[in-house]
């Protein structure tokens, strides 16, 4: 199977680090970063080009990009791991779109395009008869699409609850571990690198609405956008609500909630018992799902990273070349 993969930040090179590694019968036959691209229909060598890469700071030929990959190249499936623009999807929305007009199967970690336009993209995805995977797109290793879709299948999927956001979570955990305030915190998430110079999005509590958006879409077929989730973020949380909270042997979490039979999506700070399955610590994500059948189930996970997010881009690769070569992804 042959994969274009756009974008060379931290998910791009860890995926194509995997790929290295291992032999999973996958060739890489284009790239692009934001201000070049190479293309090669015979393969191309991914320890040159990451060595390229980390020299130059360029892939390829700095008068290609990545359409001229989406629209020229040769390739099975589209890897499309380019930074999130949430307000307009772009320019991952025109990269999936092009592809899928061109009858490819897409593999996605970029939030922006599935929560943006969920509907469009499913809907020219069944027209052209190809797949859109997003694993990668909530809970980072996570495989909560892989669960709800294969090993939950025939639930009724009642509600899902999760923590969505290592950044927020990394924050609250110190703040109730060491009793530090909400702006020490967040600087020690920066110097660690879990916060962004500008952490916006995290604390406010954007990201995992934005994840609560297309787990609603995905398992409840509805038209929901990022307006329509309640967002009550942790900038503004106190260490005396965390020590408050201690005194009654509970935590507070940041919890993205999708409850459709109660009309409720929303991301908020939330009060749990210390022994709550989504009480974890630092940088983890955590899910619970409640269905009809099995109940409740949790995973727990690392929500982001490199090598991380890599794990279910393959997972979603190796998917789709199973469903192509007609054998099933549990007994490949």
């Amino acid at each position: 199977m042959k994969v274009a993969i756009l974008g060379m930040g931290s998910v791009g090179k860890g995926v194509l680090r995997m790929l290295g590694e291992k032999d999973l019968g996958i060739d890489v036959t284009a790239v692009a970063d934001s201000k070049s691209a190479l293309i090669d229909k015979n393969g191309i060598s991914i320890a040159d080009i990451l060595r390229v890469k980390q020299k130059s700071g360029f892939c390829g030929d700095r008068s290609l990009g990545a359409l001229d990959v989406v629209k020229k190249a040769d390739y099975d499936v589209l890897v499309e791991v380019t930074p999130t623009n949430a307000i307009t999807g772009e320019p991952a929305l025109t990269h999936i779109l092009e592809a899928i007009d061109r009858g490819h199967d897409i593999v996605t970690s970029n939030k922006g395009p599935i929560s943006r336009e969920f509907s469009l993209l499913m809907s020219k995805a069944r027209e052209k008869g190809v797949q859109i995977r997003y694993e990668a797109t909530v809970g980072g290793a996570i495989p909560i699409m892989h669960t709800l879709d294969q090993g939950l299948a025939g639930n009724r999927i009642l509600a899902i609850f999760g923590v969505l956001n290592g950044t927020c979570n990394f924050i609250l955990t110190r703040m109730a571990d060491e009793g530090l305030t909400y702006e020490q915190a967040l600087l020690e998430a920066r110097e660690m690198g879990y916060a962004e110079a500008d952490p916006t999005y995290d604390v406010k509590g954007i990201d995992p609405a934005i994840k609560l958006v297309i787990l609603a879409n995905k398992f409840w077929k509805e038209t929901v956008r990022l307006e329509d989730v309640d967002i009550t973020g942790i900038n503004k949380l106190t260490n005396n609500a965390l020590r408050l909270a201690e005194e009654q042997h509970c935590t507070i979490r940041l919890i993205a909630e999708a409850i459709p039979g109660r009309g409720i999506l929303r991301v908020a700070p939330r009060l749990l018992p210390i022994t709550h399955p989504l009480v974890v610590e630092g940088t983890l994500n955590a899910i619970t799902i409640e269905t009809d059948m099995a109940g409740e189930i949790t995973l727990i996970g690392k929500g982001a990273g490199s090598v991380e997010t890599a794990s279910a881009i393959l997972g979603d690769l190796l998917c789709i070349r199973d469903i192509h070569e007609g054998s099933h992804p549990e007994t490949a």
